[in-house]
């Protein structure tokens, strides 16, 4: 049985609001928890990816390097904020890099756990997978 506090917290998580208990429970099952200090790159922009990220305490800004090597911050990231959502559905390389301003404790949660789960229950996948379409849209229509 999952930890209740972190099934709790999923809970808030916006891409997994639509859960029901027993499908965060499963998820919470999956997920490692992993401490940065500030500064540090959890993820590297051009890096492979190894999987999706939930800020659960702690900040982090999101940067983006262009072609001329300018470094553009374009997000920042506090807790229930998640990150590296396309590494779970394919291996490419990561589009910016992941920079805490402060120590930051994730919840992290490797595709090929998350690919495992979504196969074990296919609600799950569906009501994921729309809150990821929903998010990408809303991107598209922000440029």
């Amino acid at each position: 049985m999952a930890d209740t506090a972190v099934v709790e917290f999923l809970a808030r998580v916006p891409l997994f609001q639509g859960l029901k208990t027993r499908q965060l429970e499963r998820l919470a099952g999956r997920l490692v928890p992993r401490e940065y200090p500030a500064g540090h790159a959890i993820v590297t922009q051009g890096k492979g990816g190894e999987g999706f990220f939930i800020i659960e305490s702690g900040h982090a800004q999101v940067i983006r390097e262009r072609a001329d090597g300018e470094k553009v911050v374009v997000n920042s990231f506090g807790p229930t904020d998640f990150f590296g959502e396309l590494a779970l559905l394919d291996d490419g390389p990561r589009t910016a890099s992941v920079v805490t301003t402060e120590p930051t404790r994730c919840l992290a949660l490797t595709r090929w756990d998350f690919l495992a789960v979504l196969r074990e229950d296919a609600e799950m996948a569906i009501t994921i997978l729309e809150e990821l379409a929903r998010r990408f849209r809303r991107a598209l229509d922000a440029m």
